[in-house]
């Protein structure tokens, strides 16, 4: 489903390039829920980041199936990103004046669609993730956790092949942390949605079918 192929990252500050990684190989199969682990500052955000065509390598290929997505214009780019990809980020990123409803919408809205079939499917994603009653709430009256859940239905308007998650829990308390967690793993079952982690929870990692360990600008399989 996914292949990374020698992929580097390299920032310039003044006359100093920053390595964050360097040839940098990775595959995910189809449906595959896969971790990915690390210290702070070790370059697994960023890793996501490319992944999600949110940010350009220095250099390397990233594969969705057989297609190089680092060869794409920026409106290409963006277009693939909103079809293909659902992101859950630790900061939910609602706009707090909008309703559940209106925010999980707009995926679907920037696609140019039917505001109603918008309107039914945004629905159907708060549904899932348990937000019936609190639809018409505007994100800034609903606790933490039903934020992030209202980020989750956003990811999975679009229906998307991939769902990226970068620590997804990291701003929740444990017990809010393993509700969401268990329902981020609830839905990559019930849709077969191939699925990338980042956490720093080791219990939520091992519970993947994969555990890989981003140290040292490599990627490692977990022991």
């Amino acid at each position: 489903m996914i292949r990374v192929e020698n992929l580097s990252k390299v920032y310039r500050s003044g006359d100093v390039a920053v390595v964050v990684f360097r040839e940098l190989d990775l595959v995910v199969r189809e449906g595959e829920q896969v971790a990915i682990m690390g210290a702070s500052g070790a370059g697994k955000s960023t890793l996501l980041h490319l992944m999600a065509g949110l940010d350009r390598p220095t250099s390397g290929a990233i594969f969705y199936r057989n297609q190089d997505i680092t060869s794409l214009a920026e409106a290409e780019m963006s277009q693939f990103r909103n079809r293909e990809i659902g992101y859950v980020w630790q900061q939910h990123h609602l706009m707090q004046d909008f309703s559940a409803l209106e925010n999980t919408m707009m995926p679907l809205m920037i696609r140019g669609g039917d505001r109603e079939a918008a309107r039914h499917q945004a629905q159907t994603c708060l549904e899932e993730v348990g937000l019936r009653d609190r639809l018409h709430h505007r994100a800034g009256e609903l606790s933490g956790g039903e934020q992030q859940r209202v980020a989750i239905a956003r990811a999975l308007a679009g229906e998307p092949s991939v769902l990226l998650a970068d620590e997804p829990t990291g701003n929740l308390d444990e017990g809010t942390g393993e509700a969401v967690f268990s329902l981020l793993t609830r839905l990559r079952q019930k849709r077969s949605l191939t699925t990338i982690l980042v956490t720093h929870n080791t219990g939520f990692a091992r519970s993947c079918q994969r555990v890989l360990k981003l140290e040292k600008g490599a990627l490692r399989p977990m022991e």
